[in-house]
């Protein structure tokens, strides 16, 4: 049975909601509807908004709902569910609402693990102000992650990739968000029920992230009654699924780069938050639309170039425009006929199919204006920003390992935004096989010039610069280089500017793709014969080894990207998945899910806590995010 993480954290939802009892649904209905409160952090709220909608929480008795900063006022005989982070802050605000008598029983859950001294202070506060009675039960969920589709999710951890890259940050602080990683991937994992192998690159956050969730995974497997003993059976036969591990540098430029499949697009330029987004509506005003797997053209055409999909949208206006005028024709009676009973019995059967039609229809039409609409608003700013351009240029850079000069500045002195223009010189930076060092200097000047902020470029230059001297020092600079860097980046260089050199492929596949593809077939393999293996199950002596049996193939893998994922990468997953014979499955997750903007200003930040870039630019406006 495949792997559905969608499918598993809404049922470990329902459950909750449900006052932590099994749903049964099969139930007669006869058993007596027990009405509820559900109180939600901001954190929380993001988890359940792309699975649960409000007629869920009705079918499931919340009548209420409230942010748990919210003042809220006393509501008698109805018990509360909260669902919250377990943080200081909002231990405070239930033995606060405890003590103030809202409710008469609290269900509270907690996203992830409570630590020890956070349940000590809720004893305490609820015992001191004798409200302890109310609390009915208290539930880890590890639910500390968000599922936007059946395979993939984010832990919605923001600017991971600064953070671990910020040449002031100490070990502590690295420690600190390794932990953080780590506990939102067990979360993952237990809602899963399963123990991977894992695999990951030698040295960097990936290696850090591996070790310690290893050893998290080991310690909660010395408990008997521990979350993975109902899958115990099928996560420790030979169908266990591989996790692999990666860091963003592993391949920067899919972060950066413009993407013209409809997906990707919709997300990098229309700005899709937890499967919503909000665009100009034909007659004015903004009109929310959702995008999930409900909704059959965005997960049938989400792959394709945007070309396409306009072809399809068409395509299925024609269709439904047949359809509706097939309905009218078998309803609407022959004229001149001569009235019979036998004509009125074949009538009345055309009009009951017309109305059995009639929602299919409906729903249908709306999915095509939807879709009319969000391609109108795209293509507004394609001519805008020639974001079409763009894509194939910097797909052509990376194919070619350069552009032509001319080109390249014809393209920074034409139509886009600040940020547009920026990333296509990271692209170029990043393709370019080597530093031509007057080209650079028209690039940047070209960039000054439209007054861009050149921090993100300049960060970029000086990790290829980098590995320039790496790959070119002899050994004695070599151990020079790589402890400089270690000191200012805090991890190793190779790790550091592999994505360098994982970027040069002449196909279309992306090296991250290809990475799993080859972890997966478990064949020998010189571009994954340097990653480490971890396996939770096995002797501690074996981790960090290739044991044979852990090679693989495998027919299941969850994919997590640290330091901020991509809808390009998960769809370049998703193809190599449905491609395979027999088809496999992939899950994609990632610290969080960043659009190209959002990447490039990481970057840019950076680029500035390392001194980098010109006064000039740092000081004029950000660049407009969209």
């Amino acid at each position: 049975m495949a792997l559905n993480l969608r499918q598993k954290q809404t049922e470990c939802i329902i459950r909750m909601l449900n006052l932590n009892q099994p749903v049964n649904s099969t139930s007669t209905g006869s058993e007596e509807e027990v009405y509820k409160m559900l109180i939600f952090d901001r954190f929380c709220q993001n988890v359940l908004s792309p699975l649960i909608h409000v007629e869920d929480l009705r079918k499931h008795g919340i009548t209420l709902y409230f942010l748990i900063d919210k003042d809220r006022k006393p509501v008698h005989d109805v018990p509360a569910v909260y669902f919250v982070q377990p943080s200081k802050n909002n231990i405070d605000r239930i033995v606060a609402d405890a003590s103030r008598f809202l409710y008469d029983s609290f269900y509270l859950n907690f996203s992830s693990s409570i630590p020890r001294p956070l349940l000590e202070d809720l004893a305490s506060g609820t015992l001191n102000s004798d409200s302890v009675q109310r609390i009915s039960k208290v539930h880890d969920q590890y639910l500390e992650f968000i599922t936007l589709e059946d395979n993939l999710f984010s832990l919605a951890q923001k600017n991971i990739y600064v953070q671990l890259n910020d040449p002031s940050a100490g070990d502590r602080e690295i420690e600190e968000i390794i932990e953080r990683i780590v506990s939102g991937l067990f979360s993952v994992l237990a809602t899963l029920a399963v123990v991977p192998v894992i695999r990951c690159q030698r040295g960097g956050p990936a290696e850090m992230v591996a070790s310690a969730l290893d050893q998290r995974l080991r310690d909660h497997l010395l408990s008997k009654n521990n979350l993975f003993t109902e899958g115990g059976g099928f996560a420790s036969s030979f169908q266990r699924p591989i996790l692999c591990l990666f860091d963003r540098n592993f391949e920067l430029s899919v972060g950066i780069q413009h993407d013209f499949r409809y997906r990707p697009l919709v997300h990098d330029v229309l700005g899709l938050k937890l499967n919503r987004l909000s665009v100009q509506g034909e007659k004015g005003g903004m009109k929310s639309y959702e995008l999930d797997s409900s909704d059959p053209f965005w997960v049938a055409n989400g792959s394709l170039e945007f070309p396409e999909v306009a072809v399809e949208i068409e395509t299925q206006l024609s269709k439904y425009k047949k359809d509706v005028d097939e309905v009218n024709r078998r309803t609407g009676g022959t004229d001149g006929a001569e009235f019979n009973g036998t004509d009125l019995i074949g009538n009345t059967k055309h009009l009951m199919n017309a109305v059995n039609s009639l929602p299919e229809l409906t729903e249908r039409k709306q999915i095509i204006d939807k879709h009319t609409n969000i391609a109108t608003v795209l293509l507004g700013e394609i001519k805008e920003r020639s974001l079409d351009s763009y894509a194939k240029k910097e797909n052509d850079m990376m194919a070619r390992g350069g552009i032509d000069r001319n080109e390249l500045l014809s393209a920074l002195k034409g139509k886009g935004t600040k940020t547009d223009k920026l990333r296509f010189a990271v692209i170029y930076l990043i393709s370019s096989e080597s530093i031509n060092q007057s080209e650079v200097e028209a690039v940047e000047t070209a960039l000054r010039e439209s007054e861009v902020d050149i921090s993100a470029f300049q960060y970029v230059k000086k990790i290829k610069s980098l590995n320039v001297a790496f790959t070119s020092a002899n050994s004695a600079s070599r151990s020079n280089i790589v402890d400089w860097a270690e000191k200012l980046y805090g991890q190793s260089i190779s790790a550091m500017t592999a994505g360098v050199k994982n970027l040069l492929s002449s196909d279309r596949q992306l090296a991250l793709t290809r990475t799993v593809e080859g972890l997966m077939e478990g064949k020998p393999n010189p571009e994954i014969d340097t990653f480490l293996t971890f396996d939770p199950r096995a002797q501690k002596s074996s981790s960090g080894t290739s044991s044979s049996h852990l090679k693989g193939p495998f027919k299941e893998a969850i994919v997590f990207m640290i330091g901020g994922g991509n809808y390009v990468e998960y769809g370049s997953l998703q193809e190599l998945a449905t491609n395979q014979q027999p088809v496999k499955h992939i899950i994609y997750g990632s610290t969080e899910i960043l659009t190209g903007v959002e990447f490039v200003e990481q970057l840019s930040l950076l680029g500035q806590k390392m001194g980098l870039g010109n006064v000039t630019a740092a000081t004029a406006p950000p660049p407009p995010g969209r």
